[in-house]
């Protein structure tokens, strides 16, 4: 592996792409600890420490998550990549129900060009709306749910505009800056991103792991414990990530003009996961819109719809909410499978350029079959993404070692940092391999 790193940085091209990618990813870095104007740096972090001290879980720690941080901070690119990933879930969703859609998506090239620019136009829309809901709770004191200095000092309306403004502007910034990833530099922008974001907390999340555990004299045990069980998740998602089904399809000869075409056998992969990790950030999602939910219409009152829902729902380690949890995610992983992949597509597309399944008929058949064997795989592909999920919260309330936000191997990082990673690792070897060199995988 050190040998083709070496290979990599050695080929001029290639080192320059790499060095490239690691630039903007520096610039994206600064970007996410420069406090927007009219934050005040001291008083957040003083908010920061409470928070972390009083053990508080922000109702949108999937987004402070996905932007490294960034969003309990206030900085410019504070809301991450999170928009561009919600725009891009619900533009996928609507090719199904939007013919116009669903027809940009047979054009090629050009139709993913307009659907890009759709996602485009969305993202700044959520954007917008986010940013106005995250200042709107900084203002009134509900974004890090504890006492604490007002983070903005002076909140009069150009004020909270400017921040907004700000923010949203943060966001196109980090979609241009994916973009020049992708097109000039190596592996997908977008994901790589992502992939830092949750990079830059591992270091700060095992350093409150061990305070916490120093508490009780205990913090430099747990934080091996806690390594060791990560390195044994990240094994297990490597293993489940690279698993996959694969189905034989033969092509049948064909005389075009005096040449042969076909007669050769391939396969169509299945994978385990198909999904990825898209049912874990709906499942996430959903769970949180209750606690955001009993926050904003309730606010400091209590009764027993609020304590149970903080007690049952809300709660990561009750059994309910790892139920509610796991079942969402089940929910979600075949629902995304049948919306993403079509048996009936591909059995047409086989039968239009000759192939066929060896033992299964062209056509009507062709698509049973497939389908039977997606939902086949897809049982035990989603019962794995619930347990990898659910694992930090059943470990660490063993523990006592915190909450899951704590836990940088979780649910959502892990699967992300695993699949970011072989995705870059494949693309680096592709290029190597192209110039003869040995690549990551032998």
């Amino acid at each position: 592996m050190l040998g083709a790193f070496r290979s990599a940085l050695a080929t001029p091209d290639l080192r320059k792409k790499i060095l490239f990618t690691l630039g903007i990813i520096i610039v994206y870095r600064l970007g996410a600890t420069l406090p927007a104007p009219g934050v005040s740096y001291k008083n957040v972090q003083a908010c920061i420490q409470a928070a972390q001290k009083g053990q508080q879980q922000d109702v949108f720690s999937l987004i402070n998550l996905f932007s490294g941080g960034a969003l309990l901070q206030l900085s410019i690119f504070a809301l991450g990549i999170m928009p561009y990933i919600t725009a891009s879930i619900i533009v996928q969703l609507l090719t199904v129900v939007i013919p116009r859609f669903e027809q940009l998506k047979k054009e090629g090239q050009a139709g993913q060009n307009k659907m890009t620019q759709y996602t485009r136009y969305l993202t700044v829309a959520l954007a917008v709306l986010q940013s106005t809901g995250i200042v709107a709770l900084a203002v009134r004191g509900g974004l890090f749910q504890v006492q604490c200095p007002d983070v903005i000092p002076d909140s009069n309306i150009f004020t909270l505009i400017v921040i907004v403004t700000v923010m949203s502007a943060g966001t196109a910034i980090i979609m241009w800056l994916g973009e020049l990833i992708t097109e000039r530099g190596i592996g997908n922008g977008m994901s790589l991103l992502i992939f830092t974001s949750i990079a830059a907390r591992i270091v700060a999340e095992g350093k409150t792991i061990f305070n916490k555990g120093d508490e009780s004299g205990r913090g430099a045990l747990i934080l091996a414990v806690v390594c060791v069980f990560a390195l044994v998740i990240i094994a297990t998602v490597i293993f489940m990530e690279q698993g996959q089904r694969r189905i034989p399809v033969q092509y049948a000869k064909r005389m075009i003009g005096r040449r042969m075409y076909g007669g050769t056998s391939t396969y169509l992969p299945l994978k385990v996961n198909q999904a990825g990790v898209i049912p874990v950030i709906f499942a996430s999602s959903l769970l949180y819109l209750p606690d955001l939910i009993t926050k904003l219409a309730f606010q400091n009152k209590t009764n027993w719809f609020v304590e149970f829902m903080s007690q049952y729902v809300t709660n990561q380690s009750s059994w309910v909410h790892l139920l509610i949890y796991v079942a969402l995610i089940i929910f979600f992983t075949y629902f995304y499978v049948a919306i993403t992949f079509n048996p009936d597509e591909r059995a047409d597309e086989m039968k239009k350029f000759g192939g066929f399944i060896p033992g299964i008929r062209p056509g009507r058949p062709t698509a049973e079959y497939l389908n039977f064997v997606l939902s086949r795989i897809t049982l035990p592909g989603s019962l794995y993404l619930g347990i990898i999920a659910i694992l930090p919260n059943l470990f660490l309330s063993i523990t006592g070692s915190g909450n899951n936000q704590n836990f940088p191997f979780g649910g959502t990082a892990v699967l992300i940092m695993v699949g970011v990673g072989l995705d870059t690792m494949k693309q680096i070897e592709g290029q190597l391999m192209q110039r003869n060199y040995e690549g990551f995988l032998r």
